[in-house]
């Protein structure tokens, strides 16, 4: 088991549209930020194995601010521990633009100092069958 180095990380940038609004006020249930950390892990399963893998679970889970429809996430996994088989990485989603509904329908703000809104820790299961690591060439990454 190690850590890579250089670190191996992947980041989306997404807005959450009406359709994401699940709660009163345009709140965005937490769920929708977990299935972000999912399509993280599934390009990091890509990139270290050529393998989507199988996301096995979250170690820990924290939010620690709301997310609104309108607003727009960053969100970034880097791989902390490589193991045989297992790809252990740690998350966190920030709000970099921020809707302003109190302004008007269709106000937003880009935030100087982001939100972290989200940190987790999970892992991903590469089968050995299906890991393409050791046929990579040289010059690939993995």
């Amino acid at each position: 088991m190690s850590q890579p180095n250089p670190p191996i990380s992947s980041t989306l940038r997404v807005r959450m549209g009406q359709e994401d609004a699940h709660y009163g006020g345009n709140l965005v249930a937490g769920a929708r930020t977990l299935a972000l950390f999912g399509d993280v892990i599934t390009e990091i399963a890509v990139i270290t194995d050529g393998d989507e893998g199988l996301f096995v679970g979250y170690e820990s889970i924290e939010f620690l601010a709301p997310v609104y429809a309108g607003d727009f996430l960053e969100v970034t996994g880097t791989v902390t521990r490589i193991g045989n088989t297992s790809r252990t990485v740690s998350f966190e989603a920030r709000k970099v633009i921020s809707s302003r509904y109190d302004l008007g329908p269709s106000a937003a703000d880009v935030l100087a100092d982001p939100i972290v809104t989200c940190r987790a820790i999970g892992t991903t299961v590469i089968p050995k069958a299906h890991s393409r690591r050791a046929t990579r060439t040289s010059g690939e990454v993995g």
